[in-house]
């Protein structure tokens, strides 16, 4: 394959170079590969400055990250063969973690698959494709999916606003095999079943997996609330792990039927209470009616998806996490959660101290956790570390 070139600016190599793999369109040499001569989706030789190649990127020539490496080495261009050579590489690391084929496949650019996204459930896959180049090798994708795990079924879950920015269409799809609306999955020993056609991004979030394995100690024999608990990642978990009773509150419906649902996969079903509406709202309610408990758990969706939103949506944060704190017992248990890229995990603790100096409390940071190594970080790209979660201790001001 002959592949036009991406002629770069004097020094705009130099992240490239240190470990990054993204392009920005304010560093190309315009006047000698123009942008407008690309399309999304088309694969380029990126060049220095002098014309000496640093390797295969995949073009979004309309997007400010304008290109992203797929690799450093000009005779690897994205085919079936690196795909599947990627893929194998990725499943490799997977299966030294897990013993059971649950988990994220695939995550993107720390794969060196940029625009990919593949969590495994048993025998089904669920993919994201969330760049133009991606969806134009759709087929080399799922071939290559099909050769590295053999699966029953694959699911293209290509609904993701990511698509908008890459002028694809969103769409649901299965593609391959059979894939049932509820699929199986297991979690630190506990049975699930995650909704893959209708559920959130792919049906479920292993990104909180060993987050989750770390609240054993904390909730046997206690009295837990789960606040956007989704289907129970956390709920259910916390009563597979002693809890006395959980209670789970979503504004979903449907989510809260897959949390009774996954409850009496469990035989939890006595163990887990379900609230439906807006989590706010059900904290000033469940304060009002005199409601202790001894854990909480924090985990909403993104309040800041973008950095503009960075000022309101820390003001979510602190709200979310300052009622929490007065529904806890004395010496009670708070695990917060951010999914927010543009929350650093110090302005989230943060939150937390002046959250509970304003109720006139002290606290201890008893944990930090982060996403799961099924979500590994790429150093030099800070985007791919999102995942916040720091278990607290609330104590008297005394």
């Amino acid at each position: 394959m002959t592949l036009p070139s991406l002629r770069l600016k004097a020094n705009a190599d130099r992240r490239l170079r240190a470990g990054h793999l993204w392009v920005y369109s304010n560093e190309i040499d315009v006047a000698a590969t123009p942008l407008n001569g690309f399309a999304a989706g088309d694969q380029a030789i990126l060049e220095a400055v002098g014309g000496k190649p640093l390797g295969v990127v995949a073009m979004s020539p309309n997007n400010l990250i304008c290109a992203r490496l797929l690799s450093r080495d000009v005779k690897h261009v994205l085919d079936k063969s690196l795909l599947v050579h990627r893929i194998n590489v990725a499943l490799s690391l997977r299966e030294r973690l897990f013993d059971k084929p649950c988990y994220r496949l695939v995550f993107g650019d720390s794969d060196l698959l940029p625009g990919l996204v593949v969590d495994r459930f048993f025998d089904i896959l669920v993919v994201q494709l969330a760049s133009a180049t991606m969806e134009r090798h759709k087929d080399e994708v799922l071939a290559a999916l099909i050769q590295v795990c053999k699966p029953s079924g694959i699911l293209l879950k290509n609904d993701s606003a990511a698509r908008d920015a890459e002028g694809l269409p969103r769409y649901v799809e299965s593609v391959f095999g059979v894939v049932p609306e509820w699929v199986a999955l297991e979690e630190n020993g506990v049975t699930f079943e995650a909704p893959v056609l209708d559920g959130q991004k792919t049906g479920w979030f292993y990104d909180h997996r060993m987050n989750r394995a770390r609240l054993a100690p904390y909730v046997k024999g206690k009295r837990v609330l789960d606040l956007f608990s989704y289907i129970g990642g956390w709920g259910v978990q916390a009563a597979a792990f002693g809890a006395s009773d959980v209670m789970c509150v979503d504004a979903s419906s449907f989510a809260l039927d897959g949390v009774e649902r996954n409850a009496a996969l469990n035989g939890l079903t006595d163990k887990v209470a379900c609230v439906e509406g807006d989590v706010f709202e059900a904290l000033k309610q469940l304060k009002a009616s005199e409601e202790r408990f001894d854990v909480i758990v924090a985990d909403p969706p993104a309040f800041i998806k973008r950095k503009k939103d960075l000022k309101n949506g820390e003001g979510a944060y602190r709200r979310l996490n300052e009622q929490a704190m007065r529904l806890l017992n004395k010496d009670g248990i708070l695990i917060s959660a951010s999914c927010s890229m543009h929350l650093p995990e110090d302005d989230l603790q943060n939150i937390l101290l002046t959250s509970a100096r304003h109720l006139d409390r002290n606290i201890q940071l008893l944990e930090r956790g982060s996403q799961g190594p099924d979500h590994p970080v790429h150093p030099a790209i800070a985007e791919t570390r999102y995942i916040k979660s720091l278990t607290v201790r609330l104590l008297p001001n005394s």
